[in-house]
């Protein structure tokens, strides 16, 4: 038994292993939840990571030029930075078509922010693969509007 084709865009699950019935059956929407999925829960994560200070010192990823024009100490500005983290997140779950130029507006910060830093050029090329994801993201989900 195969997945059935009567159903929209979703898959049903079957038997034989097929796509269970939430997700996306084509390439196109599959891409879009995948990406969906990545930029709410990555931002949120890291967002609330500012506070936690899990993952690492997020202080030291600081520019000193930006450090010298925010109100307080590089902590308090990460502890800003993760507040914006976690609404953008959770923007991209509502309104990915608006979130996600969000997302990509915020990495484009970030990229500043480690080339001018100057240390961290393998993250911000990270980042900018991050960022480009995130204009797919923003296309995909125009189109899905669209539709």
């Amino acid at each position: 038994m195969t997945a059935s084709h009567d159903t929209g865009t979703r898959a049903t699950t079957t038997s034989t292993g097929a796509m269970p019935s939430w997700w996306p059956r084509s390439g196109a929407d599959q891409a879009f939840f995948l990406l969906r999925t990545v930029f709410t829960i990555a931002p949120i994560a890291f967002g609330l990571d500012k506070f936690a200070q899990l993952l690492c010192d997020w202080d030291f990823y600081l520019a000193p030029w930006i450090n010298d024009i925010v109100p307080g100490t590089a902590h308090d500005a990460m502890m800003i930075v993760g507040v914006i983290e976690v609404v953008a997140g959770l923007v991209v779950a509502v309104r990915p078509q608006l979130g996600a130029y969000v997302v990509a507006a915020w990495l484009a910060g970030i990229i500043v922010d480690l080339v001018t830093l100057g240390d961290f050029y393998d993250v911000a090329l990270r980042d900018f693969g991050l960022l480009v994801g995130a204009r797919a993201l923003a296309r995909l989900a125009s189109d899905r509007v669209r539709r």
